[in-house]
């Protein structure tokens, strides 16, 4: 039994679909094709799943649309390409998913966003709300005014991101390839399709030769590079074919095909350990009895009631060490609340902290995926 047959548990799913697959190489949207992975996504809503679609796609329409047969090497023209190639592409995935009920949302996202902490949690916090609503969030990169996504981006390791952010189960990331090869596909006839590894495996780095098409910015090693990751929170990747029938639902059955790169740790564990290893501490919790009580014997979220003392000048989002009464670290997390707004609500229950602060962002202080104990 392998992997695979996990699929069928999953959750949430981030699924990115490349240029390629998206504007038949180059020759303008392919609306059917939308259409069926549209089709295919809403059977997955309907199975209670939860889905992000990352969606590449808007620098080519845009270049198909200004009759543009190569993609520009000026920045300014691939920012009017991208803005012009917007509209068509957010308007085709609305209208399709229009046929199921089901609305849709535009997200903009750069790298930046990702990496910085209040950001994050702001993107996060907005793309939960929409995920609750039942609304599809279409995320891409913010190309029209972000020189370094361009220049160096690619929608593999924004969609990687986002499944971080989420906490997504799996990213699947669907090509114009069947999967990851033991050597390229188009120079070698005899190569062998990888149908599982390891995340982690250095044979991969070899495995994944070779570049992008003349619309794409990703090729195979952005895959690998995206899986990997994905893998820090605990994420597996499935790189298939988007022109494989009903590959969508394929995946989800757990059928045997593209490629499976497993993360090879429990998301839970990937994610807490990249919690505890990759950010600096901005400030201090010092926690009641009942609190640590519950963060070391529940797993519970942190909650303002549990505070009694706040040090640092931290902002929402930063990283925070959470202590006992003698100094002794418990746990440490990622808060959602300015160090000012903290003061006001320690020591408070959640459902007061509107009327205290004007405003509710959360419940929790410091949610149990944001949190690692000591």
């Amino acid at each position: 039994m392998t992997d695979r047959t996990q699929l069928k548990n999953a959750r949430r799913w981030v699924i990115k679909i490349g240029s390629a697959l998206l504007t038949r190489d180059g020759a303008g949207l392919d609306l059917p094709a939308i259409q069926g992975w549209v089709d295919q996504i809403a059977v997955l809503l309907e199975q209670g799943m939860d889905v992000v679609l990352v969606s590449s796609g808007a620098v080519a329409e845009g270049l198909c649309r200004l009759g543009w047969k190569q993609r520009p090497h000026a920045l300014h023209d691939l920012q009017a390409a991208a803005a012009v190639g917007q509209m068509g592409l957010i308007q085709a995935w609305e209208s399709c998913f229009a046929r199921h009920g089901r609305q849709t949302a535009q997200i903009l996202l750069t790298h930046d966003d990702l990496s910085n902490r209040e950001r994050y949690l702001n993107a996060r916090s907005t793309i939960r709300s929409l995920l609750a609503l039942g609304v599809v969030p279409v995320v891409n990169e913010n190309d029209t005014v972000v020189i370094d996504e361009i220049r160096f981006g690619d929608n593999d390791t924004l969609a990687a991101l986002a499944a971080n952010l989420v906490e997504a189960d799996n990213l699947v990331i669907l090509t114009d390839q069947n999967g990851l090869f033991d050597r390229d596909p188009r120079q070698h006839a005899e190569a062998k399709l990888i149908s599982e590894a390891l995340v982690s495996e250095s044979s991969l780095d070899a495995m994944a030769e070779g570049g992008a098409g003349s619309l794409g910015r990703g090729g195979m090693v952005t895959k690998v590079r995206a899986a990997r990751l994905a893998a820090r929170s605990g994420a597996s990747t499935l790189i298939a074919s988007g022109r494989e029938p009903g590959v969508l639902e394929a995946l989800r059955r757990g059928d045997e095909i593209g490629t499976l790169l497993r993360a090879g740790e429990a998301l839970v564990t990937a994610r807490k350990q990249w919690l505890a290893g990759h950010l600096q501490t901005r400030g201090r919790l010092v926690l009641d009895a009942g609190a640590i009580s519950v963060l070391q014997k529940s797993g519970g979220s942190l909650l303002a009631v549990g505070v009694t003392a706040v040090e640092g000048g931290f902002a929402r989002g930063d990283m925070v060490v959470c202590i006992d009464s003698e100094g002794q670290e418990v746990a440490r997390g990622l808060v959602n609340y300015p160090a000012s707004d903290v003061r006001k609500i320690m020591g408070q229950p959640s459902d007061r902290i509107e009327s205290l602060l004007g405003y509710v962002d959360e419940a929790e202080l410091i949610h149990r995926d944001n949190l690692v104990l000591a």
